[in-house]
């Protein structure tokens, strides 16, 4: 075994024991195999509240799951049918699954988590995936039925969201619970302990229904900035985590190491906070600075030329419209844009508007260090078509007052997925704000049919309005740049990642370490 796994071993065995210490037996670091990732923090692990999280597939399971080509196939349920007369769905769980606290999953544990989400008062940002469901019904422990008010073929998707136990969370605050502190799922691994800001030790759930994993030990281990995610990988303090482009080159060619360039549906673009007056006044000048940027100089410099130029939310989906008005680089066509707005050119190189200055600060949240780049180089490109852009990097996200954010989103599942509840008015993960009534029309008119035919049509029309009326900048889709250890076997590097390259980790119970 590498120098590098038995530090592995050292910080799991200390994690454990509440890194009150580092000293641990000599035989004891041989008895299993760790993993060692480098993760951004948590606060808390509520996959029912927060739809992101790379840690949960690791700690939950759902009625379904998605495979490497992302298709649905059967997670804690064994299989389902659709009663299309009643829109009614019926799930068929498998027996005999346990909590790890060795309590016995029902359908009721299903029903309670799909109700917490559900329920307003929760504040679940996943509650627009659940609002067709008219009523849930337990006919007895192992099956469940959900009828819906209206059809949405993404539902079996959807249905891969983490099922949290009733018997430890009734009654509880489900934004603020202990619970979230100290998690208890059917997953293939459990939690050993957290350490605050430092590391989430796991260790694998023996009695998993699929059969025990092979690593014994995952450590999530906290490195919430890029750069140095590369620095302990190189130093052996990391065995697999996901880094910017210029720092996974450096891996291409050092032995012992494995470079992932994974494809994903993961876009960044600046997002328009339409709940801020300055954009009620302005809305109409986001064309030019859709004109205004060029992307295919961010994805040079920032990218290593690893991504795609972003101009839609659905470009690594099968409803893809590539014949929406793409935004290519024109500086001079944003200035005519600004200019028939009555934009007046000063003598300082801006542009102004009924005497005030145009322009705004782009947010950018801190440790992401291409998003920063990203950010930076766009808004020096608006400078060079007179709108004042600068980047803010604030300790805490102002979602109601910030002016626009460097955004990520993008899902490789269905197409209803990261764009009904993004773009939809009011939906839970509509964080700019955005309200278009025929984006709505068309986002509810292709979830509600399952015919592809309709559905491509309303995503067509879809994304034709969300290109005439834009809610953000798109500017890049990016590849997830992974680099691991060379003995760890079993990474399925062509699978399509998600928001943040989430999705490695579908397959870890197949993964070895050699020793």
């Amino acid at each position: 075994m590498k120098r590098k796994k038995m530090m592995a071993l050292v910080l799991a065995a200390a994690m454990v024991m509440g890194m009150g210490s580092f000293s641990v037996q000599a035989e004891d670091t041989q008895a299993e195999t760790t993993l060692v990732y480098g993760s951004g923090d948590y606060t808390r692990i509520n996959p029912a509240m927060d739809e992101h999280g790379e840690i949960n597939i690791l700690i939950f399971n759902g009625l379904t799951a998605h495979d490497g080509d992302n298709k649905v196939v059967p997670g804690l349920a064994e299989s389902w049918e659709f009663e299309e007369e009643t829109c009614t769905y019926t799930f068929h769980l498998r027996e005999g699954v346990k909590w790890h606290d060795g309590e016995p999953f029902t359908a009721d544990d299903v029903k309670f988590t799909i109700e917490a989400i559900m329920n307003p008062d929760n504040g679940s940002e996943n509650a627009p995936n659940y609002e067709d469901v008219q009523e849930i019904t337990v006919t007895d422990d192992h099956t469940i039925s959900f009828k819906l008010d209206a059809p949405n073929v993404a539902f079996l998707d959807y249905m891969t969201m983490a099922v949290l136990p009733k018997h430890l969370l009734e009654g509880e605050d489900m934004q603020e619970s202990d619970f979230f502190r100290n998690p208890v799922g059917t997953g293939p691994y459990k939690l050993a302990s957290w350490d605050e800001g430092q590391a989430i030790t796991l260790t694998r759930n023996e009695d998993y229904f699929k059969g025990a994993p092979n690593i014994g030990t995952i450590v999530f281990k906290i490195v919430p900035d890029d750069n140095a995610k590369a620095l302990q990988l190189q130093s052996g303090e990391l065995d697999l985590a996901l880094l910017t482009p210029k720092d996974a080159q450096n891996f291409a060619d050092m032995d012992g190491y494995i470079c992932y360039d994974m494809k994903t549906s993961d876009y960044r673009g600046i997002m328009f906070n339409f709940q801020n007056e300055y954009w009620t006044e302005n809305r109409d000048i986001i064309p030019a600075i859709c004109y205004g940027l060029d992307r295919e100089a961010i994805i040079d410099a920032v990218l290593l030329g690893q991504g795609i130029v972003a101009y839609g939310p659905l470009q690594r989906n099968e409803y893809n419209n590539e014949n929406v008005e793409h935004y290519d680089y024109n500086p001079e066509k944003a200035k005519e844009i600004l200019e028939a707005a009555g934009c007046e050119m000063g003598e300082d190189g801006f542009y102004y508007r009924d005497g005030e200055k145009l322009g705004f600060p782009i947010s950018v949240g801190a440790g992401d260090q291409v998003r920063v780049d990203i950010a930076q180089i766009a808004a020096q490109q608006l400078k060079e078509i007179g709108i004042d852009v600068s980047v803010d990097i604030p300790a805490q996200v102002d979602w109601g007052g910030q002016y626009a954010y460097l955004i990520g989103w993008g899902s490789p599942f269905d197409a209803d997925d990261h764009t009904y509840k993004v773009f939809g008015t009011g939906k839970g993960a509509n964080y700019s704000g955005y309200s278009n009534e025929k984006v709505d029309e068309y986002l509810t008119e292709a979830r509600q049919s399952d015919d592809p035919a309709v559905r491509a049509e309303a995503y067509d029309k879809f994304q034709e309005e969300l290109a005439n009326d834009p809610a953000y900048a798109f500017i890049c889709y990016i590849d997830a740049n992974y680099v691991a250890d060379s003995d760890i076997s079993g990474i399925a590097e062509d699978t399509v990642m998600g928001h943040h390259g989430v999705g490695i980790f579908w397959n870890v119970c197949d993964w070895t370490i050699e020793e």
